[in-house]
């Protein structure tokens, strides 16, 4: 994915938008939004004040009355997130610059993806490994829990922040849906085309049969028009079900093969090691670990721990990479750097667990600082105690008198016995990492959708899902060159539950309060119905293609899951452009 790919998606969206006009989306709508009539009234005001007028008919008025429009009106209103997009776009821009604004969005976006990819993969993956390596949780237990919440945590904080708001319930559904067809059709046929393979048939079989009924949940959900508390936490329990029957699964191949420590079979995933992380750490494995490391023994000095440990370029390998990888790194390197700042990571597989006693001191500040700056984006933080000192102060002072503690009681060559506690805590500023990209994310793709007079849903099926699945893709696909196409094609299945019936029940639980426990739907497009089928239809084209082929997955199995895709979105956008309507009544 590139800068490249990106604005000639953008230009073609626009053009076809401006060909097509305003589409519906589905929007969650909760009963106290609909008693104080946020749908609102296109009557009254033409310029919408005080008015609920849709926020794509901006683009409809003229130039100078846009900011006008945007700043009065309900419906143009982010909630949550840093930024101010649509005042940006429409009010800092001249009109005749608003190219420019979306090329600046669309590199923002890429970036925003960029940071989401970074914070799970090296901090948010690793310490939930940490923590399920404290909690001793077998392989089964961790891979379907704390491994399914690490890869897929950019998917479900993004449904969460979608369905926070009605407006944005649109991105969620796409989204959901859209990677469920992207993965199970375009990464699964690729591992196909990659490395034909024979499919584990009992794993396969039970996997499909969960996500098919998830979608079926969610297609009924649909149907009626609103999710309850009970469908909401019925969510969750199918998936703890889920998890139940895998680990209830696993044990009984066990005793079938009488080895109670056979090997994680290939539908178990499993913790992706970070190379780069290993290559880094010189000092405890690798090829230049014994080239660099010193003939007589040594103490590094706190402030020069402080330095390496801050350093998110290794030298050495910086000369051994190509261009292009450098290239992404320069990119990727301030992003690292401030996660080092505020994210400690405990490492199980290295000998000090990697304690790095100055910046895990700073980290006790730092990591609660965030927490409470990007919570509710700094609400909560900015609040002044008595009207007089903030809470963000407050958190910094404990903070302070907490990391000077530790630092005079620990030592630099040996972890404290509370170590595992940093885990933890690098997992909550970690997931804060995430929702707070999360939020700005979900708030661009609705300014894109405003400005290109383009719906959630087509937004959240094409730009949204793909940006989160291109690196389920990557991994999927490396896997099964590297020889392992059956722990990957499982991967495509298994992790995509977790995704759906956690996006969807966590997002709409969360949006519930005690007094509304009813979280209404509002479907008004085909293309959700579209969205639905399709996914829907390709979890039964795999489920009796697979078991037909005896699971021996070859090339003209991938071919047609490629095609299926192509067609899909061929129709999915037709559909967006109201080429394909539903006739009128």
């Amino acid at each position: 994915m590139g800068p490249a790919w990106a604005l000639s998606l953008a230009g073609a969206l626009s053009l076809a938008g401006a060909l097509a006009g305003d589409s519906g989306a589905p929007r969650a709508v909760t009963p106290a939004a609909l008693d104080a009539g946020s749908t609102g009234s296109t009557g009254g005001d033409p310029l919408g004040h005080g008015r609920g007028l849709d926020c794509r008919e901006v683009r409809k008025r003229n130039s100078s009355e846009w900011c006008r429009f945007v700043r009065s009106n309900p419906d143009c209103r982010l909630d949550g997130g840093f930024l101010d997009y649509l005042g940006g776009v429409f009010c800092v821009f001249p009109a005749g610059l608003l190219p420019l604004a979306i090329t600046l969005y669309a590199l923002w976006l890429l970036y925003l993806f960029v940071i989401l990819g970074v914070t799970a993969e090296k901090f948010f993956c690793p310490n939930l490994s940490a923590i399920s390596t404290n909690l001793k949780l077998s392989h089964n237990v961790a891979g379907v829990t704390f491994l399914a919440f690490g890869n897929g945590a950019p998917d479900v904080f993004s449904a969460v922040v979608a369905f926070s708001d009605p407006r944005t319930a649109g991105l969620a559904i796409g989204a959901v849906f859209g990677a469920g067809v992207f993965v199970t059709t375009v990464v699964a046929g690729g591992i196909a085309l990659v490395k034909p393979f024979t499919a584990a048939s009992r794993p396969f079989l039970r996997d499909a049969i969960f996500y098919m009924v998830a979608v079926f949940l969610t297609f009924l959900v649909l149907y009626l028009g609103r999710i309850t508390l009970g469908e909401a936490l019925g969510y969750l329990g199918l998936y703890v079900f889920y998890v139940f029957t895998v680990v209830l699964c696993t044990w009984i191949h066990r005793r079938q093969r009488g080895d109670g420590l056979a090997p994680p079979g290939p539908w178990e995933p499993e913790m992706p090691t970070d190379a780069e992380e290993r290559e880094s750490s010189g000092t405890n494995s690798g090829d230049y670990g014994e080239e660099y490391r010193p003939l007589l023994p040594y103490r590094e000095t706190s402030l020069r721990i402080l330095a390496t440990a801050l350093s998110p370029l290794d030298h050495r390998k910086w000369r051994r990479k190509p261009w292009y990888w450098r290239l992404f790194k320069v990119f990727k390197v301030p992003v690292e750097l401030v996660l080092l700042l505020t994210v400690p990571v405990v490492d199980p597989d290295k000998d000090d667990l990697n304690w790095k006693r100055p910046l895990n001191c700073l980290h006790v500040v730092t990591s609660p600082l965030l927490c409470v700056l990007t919570l509710k984006s700094g609400a909560y933080g900015l609040y002044q105690i008595q009207g007089i000192f903030p809470v963000w102060g407050l958190v910094m002072l404990v903070g302070s008198v907490l990391a000077v503690i530790i630092f005079l009681t620990t030592t630099n060559e040996e972890p404290p016995k509370y170590h595992c506690v940093f885990a933890f805590l690098g997992f909550l500023a970690s997931a804060m990492w995430i929702n707070a990209a999360a939020t700005e994310l979900v708030n661009i793709l609705r300014t894109l959708g405003i400005v290109f007079q383009l719906s959630n849903t087509v937004l959240g099926l094409t730009l949204l899902a793909w940006g989160n699945s291109i690196g389920d893709t990557f991994s999927d696909l490396t896997m099964a060159r590297q020889g392992y196409p059956r722990m990957a094609f499982s991967a495509c299945f298994g992790g995509i539950i977790f995704n759906i019936l956690v996006g969807v029940g966590l997002g709409c639980l969360l949006q519930m309060t005690s007094s509304q426990l009813v979280v209404k739907l509002e479907p008004d497009s085909l293309l959700v119905w579209i969205l639905a089928g399709a996914l829907g239809l390709s979890l039964v084209f795999s489920f009796v293609a697979v078991p037909a082929q005896c699971f021996q997955l070859g090339k003209a199995y991938g071919i047609c899951l490629i095609l299926y895709y192509l067609a899909f979105l061929c129709v999915a956008l037709l559909t967006e452009f109201r080429v394909i309507r539903l006739a009128a009544a």
